[in-house]
């Protein structure tokens, strides 16, 4: 009976060295968790055998559970590694024929694939919720999971509506004798250009000069200038009030009229709330337009709700998904895969699909991995007394086999 009781004890010192070795051999695996072997002992009794007369049986393997404490954090290089803080895992899905095989992971070294995919090392796609441009999500749940994958542009170009300058004219500029031509400069006073886009995303450049003219009322303190635009070599005009458009500012160079954006033929209006008429040389301070091109993809980013923005040459940025976060009521029940990925089983439950930051689920950091749980220190001085066990019963097998042998050479 000894030998068997010791065979058990060798076996499951066995075990619980492969254990430890796994752990140590996965200290630098990003996300990994560690496992801890869980024993219980054997008891063989009958119904007649006294209770205090019962002889343990040796000692049998509960579990190998894995721990799912937080791992340090690495800060990376890479937009698309992730770290989950707190509770949660990743959703992926392979792609193709495999694309209804959900894993759950935390290992966050994502990257994009040739088709804009984005995925893990073994090819499963990052699993998003589907957001509104400014990153609101529209549907939540496992039926609403969809893969991230990064544009290659911006989308639908914008033209341009509305236009807004802001300028200084000269106070002090005299009126330009010849009449308005803008091939003459002689003919105007200044001039500034500012790029518009028609619907098709096409830019081109819109120029406004600027004439001073002669104030109507004779020793009105007001100033007067006249703006006319082109938009190449047409002319836009407006399509309300005087035209050519006219700027009338106060004695101290504030803008009286137009008082708000006045529309022109082309299609947008132009602003010039904020201008002045001083005693200061011709400057413009600031343009703005509403219109673009399809921009292309620039940048990414995911801030610590999940939330995917991508951010395009034209200034456009947009959310494109949020990383949704799974989790199960008993994570120890999850069966492994392998490369820190789990699929679900009976004894985990069943699967919560969420939000980070919201109802339990951890943050997300975009440029950062999360490190193994595995403390080597603790690891070692388990291997030693791992170690331990499995010579002392190697030993005890040794004395029951020198027992043995005495009882044998007895008989003889």
């Amino acid at each position: 009976m000894t030998f068997f009781i010791s065979l058990t004890g060798l076996n499951a010192a066995q075990n619980e060295l492969a254990a430890l070795s796994n752990n140590i051999a996965n200290v630098a695996t990003s996300g990994f968790k560690r496992s801890r072997v869980e024993f219980g002992d054997i008891v063989a009794r009958s119904a007649t055998q006294a209770a205090n007369r019962v002889n343990g049986a040796g000692v049998a393997i509960m579990a190998v559970r894995q721990q799912f404490s937080q791992g340090g954090v690495q800060t990376t290089s890479n937009a698309l590694d992730l770290q989950i803080g707190g509770q949660g895992f990743f959703l992926v899905r392979g792609g193709g024929d495999k694309a209804d095989s959900l894993a759950l992971s935390r290992n966050g070294a994502f990257s994009v694939d040739a088709d804009r995919w984005v995925v893990d090392n073994e090819g499963r796609r990052l699993q998003v919720l589907p957001v509104t441009p400014d990153g609101a999500p529209t549907a939540i749940g496992l039926s609403a999971l969809q893969p991230l994958r990064l544009p290659l542009s911006s989308g639908e170009p914008r033209a341009t509506t509305a236009a807004r300058i802001i300028t200084n004219l000269a106070a002090t500029a005299a009126v330009p004798v010849p009449a308005f031509n803008r091939d003459n400069p002689a003919s105007f006073n200044t001039a500034t250009s500012i790029t518009v886009y028609d619907a098709s995303g096409n830019a081109s450049t819109a120029t406004i000069y600027y004439r001073r003219v002669e104030n109507p009322i004779p020793g009105d303190p007001e100033k007067y200038w006249e703006a006319r635009v082109f938009r190449g070599d047409a002319e836009l005009v407006p399509t309300s009030g005087p035209v050519p458009m006219q700027l009338v500012f106060d004695e101290d160079g504030v803008l009286l009229t137009p008082p708000g954006p006045v529309p022109f033929s082309g299609g947008f209006t132009i602003d010039h709330a904020g201008s002045t008429s001083r005693a200061e040389p011709f400057n413009v301070s600031f343009t703005e337009q509403n219109g673009y091109a399809p921009g292309r993809l620039e940048g990414i980013g995911v801030d610590l709700g999940g939330v995917v923005r991508a951010s395009f040459s034209n200034g456009e940025v947009l959310a494109i998904g949020k990383v949704a976060l799974g989790n199960v009521p008993n994570p120890q029940g999850l069966k492994q895969n392998g490369n820190v990925s789990w699929t679900l089983a009976p004894s985990s439950g069943a699967l919560t699909v969420g939000e980070a930051g919201r109802d339990g689920f951890g943050t997300i950091t975009g440029g950062a991995l999360e490190r193994s749980n595995v403390d080597l220190t603790e690891e070692l001085v388990g291997l030693i007394s791992a170690q331990r066990n499995f010579q002392a019963n190697a030993r005890a097998i040794d004395t029951a086999s020198t027992l043995l042998q005495t009882i044998i050479q007895l008989r003889s």
